[in-house]
């Protein structure tokens, strides 16, 4: 088995990040033929998945995932004064924990003959719930 591990910047509190690109050139430097690539973020408070890189489409998911769960709503996660052990700078993110549930943080993506398997608007996304911040996604190549 093969892995590379990407290191990306977000620079808003929510962001998406088009992987695709990255993908294409993992199953490339990779050298087989047929396989699968599992393409999972390293944060519980970022998403992985497969959409259409559309901006209003995106901006729906957003306001979505706000009313699925709000931000500063009252969720047990940001009783920080609860929480030994939590540094001062502990940001008040249960919503973006919750969020990455809603979508999920794993995707598996085929290969066949060299070629990412995804439809004509699919796109691999990393979604950022908590940003900005440092972030890191794990590619990893199932041969068939």
């Amino acid at each position: 088995m093969t892995s590379q591990l990407l290191s990306l910047s977000t620079e808003a509190p929510f962001q998406y990040l088009p992987l695709t690109a990255a993908l294409r050139r993992f199953v490339q430097v990779h050298g087989e033929r047929d396989g699968a690539v599992v393409v999972s973020g390293q944060h519980t408070t970022t998403a992985v998945i497969i959409n259409e890189l559309e901006e209003r489409l995106l901006m729906d998911l957003k306001r979505w995932l706000s009313q699925m769960a709000p931000p500063g709503d009252d969720w047990k996660h940001d009783d920080l004064h609860l929480r030994p052990g939590i540094p001062d700078d502990e940001p008040r993110n249960a919503h973006a924990h919750l969020q990455a549930l809603l979508l999920g943080n794993q995707v598996t993506v085929n290969v066949c003959n060299g070629e990412l398997q995804l439809g004509q608007y699919q796109d691999v996304l990393l979604v950022e719930l908590d940003g900005p911040r440092q972030r890191k996604v794990s590619l990893q190549w199932l041969s068939a």
